[in-house]
């Protein structure tokens, strides 16, 4: 049988259409701005390359000003005409006839829309810079303010040492950091231009791909042409970077919604962020909480959905097909969740007093008791261990706390383990047995005493500072370019010359 080659002339199968283009016309709204900014900037690309006549640029230009000024929910975009690029090609085609047909001069769609999805992203990605900077700056003023307010830091959900609020809260800060600096230097990859790839080994018509780069504010071009095209670790990458940084904030919100039980009443959420139980009325559900949670699940969902299709064979379309909606959706999300948990954070009550006399019913003070013993009575450390831990098993057998225990106590502890008594000062132990005390001790860099929670949250909403302002810096630079774009292509569609 001789196989046919070139296009068919039937048209689109339904099933085609219902399972494949009405899945691509679904994320028009996302790519519309960006192909919108794309075409003007090849078609202004191809006319400073002299490529196309004069009345056809402006028709071109003067349709593509329309659509960018028109909203995506607005524009007529149809599965039956097929996927975004064609769909818009058929109105074009409806509006300005053959000079429609320039647009493709030396592009093929899928580098229009590779394109136009670094145009959005680039975008999400600065964005995202700044909003998990926020987290981590609000998460930082809020921890200064309860630098001093104590409480038994848990592992394992079982009380560990005694320590602060606000050193707690400040753990979740450094790893915001390092995720909004990691995607800071991810964007000058996100940033880099495809353009001028043509299908998979460039154009002759396009012989210098900075044109176009320099034109849409990319700082770079992606070099190998087929890489243009095809390459999907960068997107891997940001992404990866977006699940780590929810997770963070998950793990933030399972502690927050334990602590703020009936059981443990740690904290309170702000009313705005919690809900109703509409069959118990006595029911106050952090619900924000459930959704910064669940965030995680669906964004390690997103990420391993992304791997599973990319792992086809090279330069095939499934691998970013289903790129154009999931990425910059998953990237939208990741923003939503990270403003939401810093609102969260910061609107916050905290139970002082109820974390006080946690710490203070509890015996969080167990090491810094066996250090004690080590350092008094010139023991080593596993038998100072040993004599400080059955201390507290009888301490606690007796119905008393951590700063009950008595020299008596130990010296009876010490004659079982060690078969000697350690003759313990016991004003001295009762120092050693404070938490607050314990607490004020440390101040080694990256310690839970007061002063060393506030410092590290001033170097910390500091550097948020500057991560913000970066990325800030790089939206503003964008618009810039953009608008340059527009106001080109509005002078030559009205017949500027120049």
């Amino acid at each position: 049988m001789q196989r046919i080659a070139g296009p068919s002339q039937e048209a689109p199968a339904q099933e085609l259409i219902d399972a494949g283009f009405a899945w691509e016309i679904a994320d028009a709204p996302l790519l519309h701005h960006g192909l919108n900014v794309a075409d003007l900037g090849h078609v202004l690309d191809l006319r400073a390359r002299g490529l196309v006549p004069d009345d056809a640029t402006r028709d071109l230009l003067t349709v593509l000003l329309d659509a960018y000024a028109t909203d995506p929910a607005d524009f007529p975009y149809h599965a039956e005409y097929g996927e975004v690029y064609n769909s818009r090609e058929r109105v074009f085609v409806d509006r300005i006839g053959r000079s429609a047909g320039w647009l493709h001069a030396g592009r093929p769609r899928r580098e229009a829309a590779r394109v136009a999805l670094r145009l959005l992203l680039r975008k999400q990605v600065a964005e995202l810079i700044a909003s998990f900077a926020r987290f981590a700056a609000t998460t930082s003023a809020v921890a200064s303010e309860h630098a001093s307010t104590f409480m038994p830091d848990q592992t394992y959900l079982q009380q560990a040492q005694p320590s602060t609020f606000g050193h707690y809260l400040l753990g979740f800060v450094p790893p915001a950091l390092r995720d909004s600096d990691r995607l800071l230097r991810a964007l000058p990859e996100v940033n880099r231009s495809p353009g001028g790839a043509g299908c998979v080994n460039g154009s002759r018509l396009l012989d210098d791909r900075n044109r176009i780069a320099d034109l849409l504010g990319f700082d770079d071009v992606i070099v190998h042409t087929r890489d243009a095209m095809w390459q999907t670790d960068t997107f891997i990458d940001v992404l990866a970077t977006c699940v780590s940084a929810v997770a963070n904030q998950a793990k933030l919100s399972e502690d927050l919604e334990i602590w703020s039980s009936q059981e443990f009443n740690y904290v309170d959420l702000a009313g705005p962020y919690t809900r109703a139980s509409v069959l118990m009325p006595q029911k106050r559900n952090p619900y924000s909480l459930s959704i910064i949670r669940g965030a995680s699940g669906v964004m390690i969902g997103r990420l391993s959905g992304f791997l599973a299709v990319v792992k086809s064979p090279s330069a095939r379309s499934d691998n970013l097909i289903f790129a154009y909606g999931e990425i910059p959706r998953a990237l939208d999300f990741a923003r939503k969740i990270s403003a939401l948990t810093a609102a969260v954070v910061e609107t916050l009550t905290v139970n002082a007093e109820r974390m006080s006399s946690e710490l203070d019913r509890g015996f969080s003070q167990a090491t810094d008791l066996a250090e004690y013993v080590m350092l008094s009575a010139g023991i080593d450390y596993r038998t100072a261990y040993l004599i400080a831990g059955e201390a507290v098993r009888r301490a606690s057998a007796a119905g008393l706390r951590g700063r009950d225990i008595t020299s008596a106590l130990l010296d009876e502890a010490a004659q079982e383990i060690a078969g000697h008594g350690l003759d313990l000062d016991d004003a001295e132990l009762a120092t050693a047995l404070d938490p607050r005390l314990i607490v004020a001790t440390r101040t080694a860099q990256g310690g839970a005493a007061p002063e060393e929670v506030e410092a590290m949250a001033r170097d910390f909403i500091a550097e948020a500072e500057c991560l913000e302002r970066a990325a800030t810096d790089e939206l503003e630079r964008y618009r810039n370019q953009e608008r340059k774009v527009v106001d080109q292509a509005k002078a030559v569609a009205a017949g500027d010359s120049t």
